[in-house]
């Protein structure tokens, strides 16, 4: 039976039906919807009704969405049903299934050219070298992942480009070694602890893997009575001059290259701690999915962070228990 996230066929609670209506003008304005809709998986039924299998996430998505159309001029409801009196639900799960099977082929698209240029690199062309097609490989496996986040069936041609994916990874592994997965960080400068105490860091909002791991190497290494607040990218001009922005585009340490801003803060620090070393492979892994580390651990973190997330009261409540997990991982290993 097909899957919605490990759970049964049925999605529970049914579906969630999204019907809206923005002026014709701005066109940029029905886009802006569109393209919140697609990011979030739904799949069109008719007109502009859409559908999405009912949860918490997509409930609350959907509320916000209804929000946003409302300061458009525009108009948006949505509906939980059980079902739809004329279509099965195999039907609407094979909409969704056909969408992402759609994702899936564009990503496949790419990797068929990313594979000719990987038999170029294996016979020495010097038209590519392997840092360009791991940096693109990399792209691609961003996208995937993006894709199967929103796969809520698991599609056959998911489960397939995964395993292509996979092989691809592996080949380019033995062609180029571990240069061919680096993408040439620029020279990170490095920093003085003593400049960096009683600092309000600053990063995204909703903290995740990267954030929750940099947070805890900030507090244990770095600055001992750091404290921690929450913006989206557009409200990093209004940040006090005196705070440190971390993990957010344009931020003070942030990815920089193939590293996380997890390995950029350890390099910055010059930190010579070997677990944390360690530690820093398990979060490349997590952050980046390039699989450049395999760690054995890094699903098992990854699990008891993502429970974290689905049920800490706030981003303050996420980022505190995510760094006890880490603090709890460095202890295990000393």
């Amino acid at each position: 039976m097909k899957q919605l996230h490990g759970k049964d066929e049925e999605p529970p609670g049914g579906w969630l039906l999204f019907f809206y209506s923005v002026p014709s003008k701005p066109v940029s304005s029905r886009m802006k919807v569109w393209r919140k809709l697609a990011g979030a998986g739904a799949v069109a039924l008719k007109g502009s009704v859409y559908i999405l299998p009912f949860s918490d996430e997509h409930y609350e998505f959907l509320q916000w969405l209804v929000s946003e159309i409302a300061e458009m001029k525009g108009e948006g409801a949505f509906t939980r049903i059980e079902h739809i009196d004329t279509m099965k639900d195999s039907e609407i799960i094979s909409l969704f299934d056909n969408q992402r099977e759609a994702d899936y082929k564009a990503i496949g698209i790419n990797l068929d050219e990313l594979e000719r240029k990987q038999g170029s690199v294996r016979q020495g062309g010097k038209a590519r070298n392997p840092q360009s097609v791991s940096g693109q490989f990399t792209r691609l496996l961003k996208e995937f992942e993006d894709v199967k986040k929103i796969d809520f069936f698991f599609s056959r041609e998911g489960e397939a480009l995964r395993g292509r994916l996979k092989r691809f990874g592996a080949e380019l592994n033995k062609i180029s070694g571990t240069e061919a997965r680096q993408q040439g960080p620029a020279a990170i400068s490095p920093k003085v602890v003593d400049a960096y105490q009683g600092r309000l860091w600053v990063t995204r909002k909703k903290p995740f893997i990267d954030r929750m791991a940099s947070a805890w190497l900030i507090r244990k290494y770095i600055d001992r009575k750091a404290s921690f607040d929450f913006i989206d990218e557009r409200e990093m001009d209004s940040v006090q001059k005196n705070a440190v922005i971390f993990d957010m585009r344009g931020g003070e340490f942030t990815h920089s290259g193939d590293l996380c801003t997890f390995e950029v803060l350890v390099k910055s620090f010059g930190l010579k701690d070997k677990t944390v070393r360690k530690m820093a492979e398990i979060v490349h892994d997590l952050d980046t999915k390039d699989e450049k580390y395999r760690s054995a651990e890094a699903k098992g973190v990854e699990d008891i962070l993502t429970g974290i997330r689905k049920t800490a009261k706030n981003d303050q409540d996420v980022l505190e228990k995510g760094m006890q997990v880490f603090e709890m991982l460095y202890a295990s290993r000393n």
